[in-house]
């Protein structure tokens, strides 16, 4: 099969949808309001409330969002073969993850930019909002521990990409003192910022750094993992318009950059499909393939972790509430273009079906380590560039979107800590929240022992438990638009797909770690088995007491409020 084919229905699939369904979300669904006040004017504080450039805003949200997880879950889910993980991201990303992330943008938006974790509170119920609270820590405990551990570990085996990956915080701080101080033009400052990461890109795979063994008494993805996470603590205290939103954008451009390199790649050299469509030989011990696709690819195709933060931190930017269509549904196309490329990576970049095969000799394996040598290798052939630049390019790509979900990730944990202490009737400082929300991660990382590889001991469950919060949040949207009377189906069906396929994906996983004797993971497993039906039945009864309900037009004070203040 024609890897080109492929690359193309891919990108028109996700591409239509962003033109024609996306339109018609914003325009019936969401009633999307140019005139409306959004809470990053009316709450302006400089720190987290800040009006921003949709094209800034929109590399923020999609980095933020993306991540290695777009990488790593279509990369393990090939191994089922290369047809169903393209359905599903293509699909998913324009019927799901598009509908998702736009909704959780719009019902925060609608709310004071309120977290989906507050929201909850609101619409499904106080026994929902500590559901809900429960479920974003564990997503955000397991996103910053396992991220820490990818990113140390690709620092590790592409010493190359340690410059630029430290280097971008470097050129995003000069990007944000030049967009926000010195008032350069967007285009000139995009310029400049990619120019700069590329030529530190260069700089890199001239200048591998590698690490002694031993540094201060710790390993090299030790030492790596105590940096990173001392960074995110300082970075998530920031303002955001000073190092995150700066750096979002760059990566943001870069992630294109990348992706029409490997595209390019893919078009010019046309390499084929050696993986096959549907794998008939799945190694001993792979899950079947339903219900387990659908929380393997999971940020692929609709992710809980980005109505997180849609809600958390981007509502709180939105300069215009119509800038929600490009900022929340195109991100959800950025992320399925670059699952679409890791898949066309990891099923073409190889020579042969045996050497594919030795790669994917068991479930789980592949991973980013599949696309960094699979896409290095496309690229290589199509474009001449040298095998260990291509590496390089595509390591960065991966380390910086890590990163920056990191940088994201600790302050929404930080923004949880500081929810739980308001419940609790206990005011916990900034400082304070991020310290606990760094320490209870940096303790999970290396609960397993000083090489922090358990920061990996509790990612089995990442899918299931990002797929609960995904059904979580398209709850909130589902009842907000009862209660206006706009039509709910395309909330509705994702919202009862991903939570089917949850509760029986933990089903069989609970299975698999009974047998394994994994206690740890089954006695989570069983937590967040218990969580997914009760969050069927609250948001049932929600929805109940909604549809019963008048129509609630404005639906929320603020929204009065705001309108009035046009």
């Amino acid at each position: 099969m024609s890897s080109i084919l492929l690359a193309l229905i891919g990108i028109a699939i996700v591409i239509a949808g962003y033109l024609l369904y996306s339109k018609y979300l914003s325009k019936k669904v969401f009633a999307l309001d140019p005139g409306y006040r959004t809470p990053a004017h009316r709450y302006e504080d400089g720190v987290d409330y800040v009006p921003t450039n949709k094209y800034v805003l929109w590399g923020h949200h999609f980095t933020s969002v993306a991540g290695a997880a777009p990488i790593v879950g279509p990369a393990i889910a090939v191994i089922w073969g290369w047809l169903p993980a393209l359905l599903w991201v293509t699909l998913g990303t324009v019927f799901f993850a598009g509908m998702h992330d736009l909704g959780a943008l719009w019902a925060s938006n609608r709310n004071r930019g309120q977290s989906i974790g507050t929201l909850s509170g609101r619409y499904i119920g106080a026994r929902g909002r500590n559901l809900f609270l429960v479920v974003i820590f564990l997503v955000l405990l397991m996103v910053n521990a396992a991220f820490a551990v990818v990113i140390s570990n690709l620092l590790v085996s592409t010493p190359t990409a340690v410059i630029p990956a430290w280097g971008a915080i470097v050129v995003a701080l000069l990007i944000g003192q030049a967009i926000y101080k010195l008032k350069w033009s967007l285009p000139v400052v995009s310029i400049v910022g990619v120019l700069a990461l590329y030529g530190l890109i260069l700089l890199g795979d001239a200048f591998p750094v590698v690490l002694p063994d031993v540094i201060m008494g710790l390993n090299a993805n030790a030492f790596w993992i105590i940096v990173l996470f001392v960074y995110a603590a300082i970075a998530s205290m920031l303002p955001v318009w000073m190092l995150l939103q700066p750096r979002d954008y760059i990566n943001g451009l870069q992630l294109f950059i990348a992706l029409a390199i490997l595209y390019g790649a893919i078009i010019i050299s046309g390499p084929t499909m050696v993986a096959p469509a549907f794998n008939t030989n799945v190694p001993e011990g792979t899950p079947s393939l339903v219900p387990l696709l659908f929380v393997t690819i999971a940020c692929g195709a609709i992710s809980g972790f980005h109505g997180i933060v849609a809600s958390g931190t981007t509502s709180k930017q939105l300069d215009r509430e119509t800038d929600a269509r490009f900022v929340g549904y195109f991100g959800a196309v950025g992320e399925g273009l670059l699952a679409l490329g890791t898949i066309i990576a990891v099923s073409a970049g190889f020579q042969t079906v045996a050497e594919w095969e030795e790669i994917y000799s068991a479930f789980g394996e592949g991973g980013v380590g599949a696309f960094v040598n699979g896409g290095g290798a496309i690229v290589n052939q199509g474009l001449g560039i040298p095998e260990s630049l291509s590496a390089t390019i595509l390591a960065t790509m991966a380390v910086l979107f890590a990163a920056t979900t990191m940088d994201t990730g600790v302050r929404l944990q930080r923004f949880v800590v500081q929810e739980v202490g308001q419940i609790a009737g206990v005011r916990v400082r900034p400082v304070l929240a991020t310290l606990i929300a760094v320490a209870v991660t940096v303790a999970l990382t290396f609960s397993a022992g000083a090489d922090g590889s358990g920061g990996m001991l509790i990612w089995p469950l990442f899918g299931t438990t990002n797929q609960l919060l995904a059904g979580l949040t398209l709850s909130i949207v589902a009842v907000m638009l009862l209660k206006r009377r706009r039509p709910v189906l395309p909330a509705l069906i994702p919202l009862t797909f991903v939570l089917v396929m949850t509760v029986i994906a933990l089903l069989v996983q609970m299975v698999d770690f009974y047998q394994a004797q994994n206690w740890l993971l089954l006695g989570l497993d069983i937590i967040i088995l218990v969580a997914a039906v009760w969050v069927i039945v609250e948001a049932i009864t929600a929805m109940g007491r909604a549809r019963r309900e008048p129509a609630d037009l404005d639906d929320a004070d603020e929204d009065a409020d705001a309108l009035a203040g046009r």
